[in-house]
């Protein structure tokens, strides 16, 4: 279930009003900036289509920068993160809230920023993050009291009984709404009552109460139909086809579920079309129509990613710490200020205090204590900064590893999990003939998964500064030949070509293990980011103390703006898809950068002059290869 805001309910949207502005904007020429910039926003807080309400907020934005109108400009980006959010787009909409919420502290404006605090918990209550969202509603909530706004207190109420339904904590989800809905009553508002019938009929429908659910979602739904306000209809359909299905009632089940999935593809809301799906899927499993539940279980995969994939939500954690660091600051300034004008007052009896002591300690203290002294505190800061310092590194280790294993584990694990279901389904079906369809996605993601727990493991073992490097005499053109074989295979499945260019007597003095590990990943890499009928080269050359070694393919080419950041491990980079959908972590690159540097050498990248890019490894020679030669 979603949230159901719409500006905080405190303009309830009319599309036939506007169409009406729409058409009175194209039809007029003659409009002031000011009138145009009014009719936007009207545009804007009466439209029922996010796309549209994006589309005239974006083009009023720019207007309302020209005629410095704060308010306005404050508001559109609101009604911008609202749309996005209702969209799905998560990280867009955190961004555009975060302007919201620092042009209302900007301007003072109280109410304003409870409403910026209410949507950010919006936004996070769709990622399925309640820790924050009930955070930021509280604190909405807190501020609405404050300033005694009745509408915006009772919006961010519901909101907050939404969120504690969606995690089955329906007794507190029922307190904050019968609050709201006192103050919707006395408030007289169509659009608040209408939320606050289908939210208590959610919950009946929770409890099992199905005749009291479809009495309220029912009149809810009418209206809000005549509203024009179809994003909540898509959620109530949902819950409609599982009132019809505890009935047995699957073919009046199936038509509400292809209701609430048709509405939300025309709106464009991508969390209801994600849950449609999945709802459609159940039903059509549930029938045994196994190829329509294989179809739309397929749909819900693709759009529960796009929303909560490992990008999206770490540039969310990104924009959140941005913003509080950036409050932290501004409550430290204003600390250091308190501080410094407390430090001006007391400096005349501070002056006095210092004489006396000065005084006291030369009398009582030699000079020697004092250096001693000095010196034990001094050794002890030292030690407790280092081990600060430690257990700082320590721990952003354990950070870095952890957040990949959540992120990059959960995608091929799921993957394996809903296969394996419809795998069954079709035995159990005796439809034997269905399951090759599916093979083909089992073994990508098991490719996936063992490449990714491969890394995984070789990085968690140098970081714990225990992998083995054992140093030997290797002849690169062994090890070369090796590569093209375990290659040999993916290379052909692409149609690249895959070329050794090594002509010299070349021997190496590195760990065996570790080097290979480098090359396996730039190899893999190549192939991934290299389109059908492209080339990735293996080259190497030598000099009096090094040798370099370098991949080289016609592919893709690496962004310049990754270019300079390309082998660091960080949270919030993000990993490129190859030309055939193969995914990665960008684990691959960290790995082979501290491989390189294990056997005292370095790797470069650099793209090409056409296309494709190029990684160079240095590696050192075999120092007594003449010696040995001429011996």
């Amino acid at each position: 279930m979603g949230f159901f805001s719409i500006s905080l309910l405190g303009y309830a949207q009319n599309q036939n009003k506007a169409d009406s502005l729409i058409s009175l904007l194209n039809e007029s020429n003659n409009l002031s900036d000011s009138s145009r910039l009014n009719t936007y926003y009207l545009i804007v807080l009466n439209h029922t289509n996010q796309d549209s309400i994006i589309h005239y907020a974006q083009q009023a934005v720019d207007l309302a920068e020209y005629l410095d109108s704060k308010i306005i400009l404050t508001n559109l980006y609101l009604e911008i993160g609202n749309a996005l959010r209702a969209k799905g787009d998560l990280d867009e909409a955190l961004t555009a809230l975060i302007k919201y919420i620092n042009l209302a502290k900007n301007n003072n404006l109280i109410v304003e920023l409870g409403s910026g605090y209410s949507a950010m918990g919006d936004v996070y209550s769709v990622q399925g993050n309640s820790k924050n969202s009930l955070l930021y509603y509280n604190k909405a909530i807190s501020l609405f009291r404050e300033e005694n706004d009745s509408m915006k207190l009772a919006t961010s109420l519901l909101n907050t009984g939404d969120e504690y339904f969606n995690h089955d904590k329906l007794d507190s989800a029922l307190i904050y709404f019968e609050e709201s809905s006192d103050i919707f009553e006395k408030l007289n508002s169509k659009i608040g009552k209408a939320y606050n019938l289908g939210n208590i009929g959610l919950v009946y429908a929770k409890q099992g109460k199905h005749g009291l659910a479809e009495e309220n979602i029912t009149q809810a739904t009418r209206i809000l139909e005549e509203l024009g306000d179809y994003y909540p209809i898509a959620v109530y359909e949902t819950y409609m086809a599982d009132i019809y299905n505890e009935r047995g009632d699957l073919e009046r089940a199936l038509t509400h579920a292809r209701k609430s999935l048709k509405i939300a593809e025309e709106e464009g809301l991508k969390e209801q079309i994600r849950d449609a799906n999945q709802k459609l899927s159940e039903l059509h499993l549930a029938s045994g129509d196994y190829r329509h539940a294989f179809e739309y279980q397929s749909q819900y995969f693709i759009f529960r990613d796009s929303i909560n994939n490992a990008e999206t939500i770490q540039k969310m954690a990104d924009l959140r710490t941005d913003f509080e660091v950036a409050q932290k600051q501004a409550e430290l300034d204003l600390a250091n200020k308190t501080k410094e004008t407390q430090q001006i007052i007391g400096m005349g009896l501070g002056i006095v205090l210092l004489l006396l002591a000065a005084l006291a300690y030369i009398l009582f203290r030699n000079n020697k204590q004092e250096k001693k002294t000095n010196l034990i505190l001094s050794h002890q800061k030292e030690e407790i900064t280092s081990q600060r310092d430690q257990l700082s590194a320590l721990n952003k280790t354990k950070d870095r590893f952890f957040s990949i294993i959540s992120h990059d584990l959960r995608g091929p694990v799921n993957a394996f999990q809903g296969i394996t279901r419809i795998i069954k389904a079709y035995a159990d079906r005796d439809q034997l003939e269905k399951i090759p369809q599916v093979l083909d996605v089992v073994d990508r993601s098991s490719n996936q998964l063992s490449g990714l727990l491969d890394n995984l493991l070789n990085w968690a073992l140098s970081q714990q500064g225990s992998f083995p490097y054992t140093p030997e005499k290797l002849y690169l053109n062994l090890l070369a030949d090796e590569l093209m074989a375990i290659f040999h295979n993916m290379a052909m499945a692409k149609n690249i070509k895959l070329i050794k260019s090594i002509d010299d007597e070349i021997y190496l003095w590195c760990d065996r293990n570790s080097t290979m590990a480098i090359f396996r990943n730039l190899i893999n890499n190549a192939l991934k980011f290299t389109p059908e009928d492209g080339t990735v080269t293996l080259a190497a050359g030598q000099d009096t103390d090094h040798c370099w070694i370098a991949v080289i393919d016609t592919g893709l080419g690496i962004p310049t703006d990754k270019l300079e950041k390309l082998f660091e491990l960080k949270e919030k980079k993000q990993s490129t898809d190859g030309t055939a959908g193969e995914k990665g972590t960008g684990l691959g690159l960290v790995i082979c950068k501290e491989f390189a540097q294990l056997n005292h050498g370095q790797i470069t990248v650099e793209n090409g002059a056409n296309e494709g890019a190029t990684f160079t490894v240095t590696l050192p020679l075999y120092r007594h290869q003449e010696v040995s030669e001429s011996g």
